[in-house]
């Protein structure tokens, strides 16, 4: 597990570097710019590399790459943002190094054309780094431009320039890298969105200071493969069916039946040794229609095929024979059915995952949610967990990270979906790097929440049900686009890769 770490931390951790293992910055920088230029002679062997270089220690990055490229025979030029001799500290020294090596340098105009970047086989983004925040101003927008329209291959150093590296915000105009390479650890705007669209692929590269220094607490967490490997719930030689975990779906109405069918299809994909589905009465037969292995239960439902408010105590009565619950995909708001919602997670003393419309069910109420005693996962969407804060969805969406946080508790774990989906609890937050725009569909929500039941009920703490579940149905969505296309995936299916993502992790094992 590595962090994912603001500017200000990562600077904290490099004082400490040079305080407690007695590394110069000189030499970070050095390490650093030779990284970027083996990068570099890796993805694009040979045709002309420009560096942008911007006035700071990212710069100075910057200068250290095209001295090592110089030093190895490559073509490399150097524009400026500034003159190199009004820089300062360790980036004047990595230019002048640079400059009397031989290095080919000058400063553009106020701003960069295409001329400037037409021989250009590879771009180099050496101009601002994790050191700046906001909308990017003149020249440097005009620099971004120019390198987007470029062609070239471009490799960002530490972050894009024009993205915010903390928040994952973009203001303006900003680099596209094909590839950033980021130092020690990553920062988080490069895993959050919509900046994480702007890094490309990201590379982490190792520059000499010890990985202890850059756990920093509370800082949210990238998991790798072989973690979320580590939590599958691999059944024994002689286990059954019951021991295996036992799961019922709450969920459905007349308009959407097809949710609950969904939230049910992915119970059973994720090794839940007994699935039920509990569905308004009218809903029976459509549901029986698509699921041959789940028993499928009718509970009272009112004149709209959804639930009715005398459906709480049958299921509350049902749910006690099961090792966890999930409750909300299709419900709609109907009076009963937002009753029913209310009252399971008021009464139901089970490990619950409250999704969708039993969330919306929660907005006037939602210190239900905080008196659970038993483990408890919610897994909204921005506007769903806007309605619960009573904020607008932008403001969670400018900081996924914190917002995320605020529902969380002892046993309670939030999930906040989208792009980059952050899993919240126990003090502690996972950013998941798996997922596509593919799962952008209606009803991959409510298979995610089935996936995540199940590994409740198969006896994962909530944190790893949520973070597993979540990885897995992101990397489900990304073997089903590779084989539908992007374009052609529905919600229907993810449940059938999913044991391509399981086989995925079984076989690093």
């Amino acid at each position: 597990m590595i962090r994912a770490l603001t500017a200000e931390q990562t600077r904290a951790v490099e004082q400490r570097a040079v305080s407690e293992q007695g590394i110069e910055l000189a030499t970070l920088m050095r390490a650093a710019g030779a990284a970027v230029a083996a990068e570099v002679a890796a993805r694009v062997p040979e045709g002309e590399v420009v560096v942008l270089a911007g006035p700071g220690n990212n710069g100075g990055d910057g200068w250290v790459t095209a001295h090592d490229l110089h030093a190895n025979g490559r073509a490399v030029r150097v524009l400026s943002a500034r003159d190199p001799h009004t820089l300062s500290g360790i980036a004047a020294d990595a230019a002048h190094g640079a400059i009397v090596a031989g290095v080919h340098w000058r400063v553009p105009g106020e701003a960069l054309c295409a001329a400037d970047l037409a021989d250009a086989a590879v771009i180099v983004d050496a101009l601002l780094g994790i050191g700046a925040s906001g909308a990017l101003r003149e020249p440097l927008d005009s620099w971004a431009c120019a390198t987007n329209a470029s062609g070239a291959y471009t490799i960002a150093v530490d972050a894009p320039t024009g993205i915010d590296s903390d928040g994952g915000a973009v203001l303006g105009e900003a680099i596209r890298a094909d590839c950033t390479v980021t130092f020690t650890v990553p920062k988080r705007g490069l895993v959050l969105f919509p900046a994480a669209a702007y890094a490309g692929e990201i590379v982490v590269a190792d520059i000499g200071i010890a990985r202890q220094l850059a756990d920093v607490p509370g800082a949210p967490e990238l998991w790798s493969a072989e973690e979320y490997a580590a939590l599958l719930p691999f059944p024994s030689v002689d286990t059954h069916k019951n021991a295996r975990g036992r799961v019922l779906v709450i969920a459905g109405s007349g308009s959407f039946p097809g949710a609950a069918v969904l939230a049910a299809r992915g119970a059973m994909r994720s090794g839940a040794g007994y699935v039920t589905l509990a569905v308004p009465e009218g809903v029976v037969a459509i549901a029986q229609g698509h699921l041959l292995a789940a028993p499928v239960v009718g509970l009272p439902e009112g004149r709209t095929h959804a639930f009715s408010s005398a459906a709480a105590d049958k299921a509350l009565a049902l749910a006690h024979d099961f090792d966890a619950v999930v409750l909300g995909p299709g419900l709609t708001m109907a009076d009963g059915a937002a009753a029913t919602a209310r009252a399971l997670v008021a009464g139901l003393h089970k490990p619950l995952v409250i999704d969708a419309d039993a969330l919306n069910a929660l907005v006037d109420v939602p210190g239900l949610i905080e008196q659970r005693t038993a483990p408890t996962i919610i897994t909204p969407h921005p506007g769903e967990l806007a309605r619960l804060l009573g904020v607008s969805a932008a403001d969670v969406q400018a900081d996924r990270v914190s917002s995320s946080a605020k529902l969380a508790g002892p046993g309670r774990v939030v999930v906040l979906k989208g792009a980059g989906t952050v899993t919240s609890g126990d003090g502690r937050q996972i950013v998941n790097t798996s997922g596509t725009p593919a799962l952008a569909t209606a009803g991959t929500g409510d298979v995610l929440a089935g996936v995540i039941g199940s590994l409740l009920a198969q006896g994962l703490c909530a944190l790893d049900a949520a973070a597993l579940g979540t990885y897995l149905h992101g990397r489900a969505g990304e073997e089903a686009a590779a084989d539908l296309t992007p374009i052609c995936v529905t919600a229907e299916d993810i449940p059938e890769y999913l044991p391509v993502a399981v086989a995925e992790l079984l076989a690093g094992c």
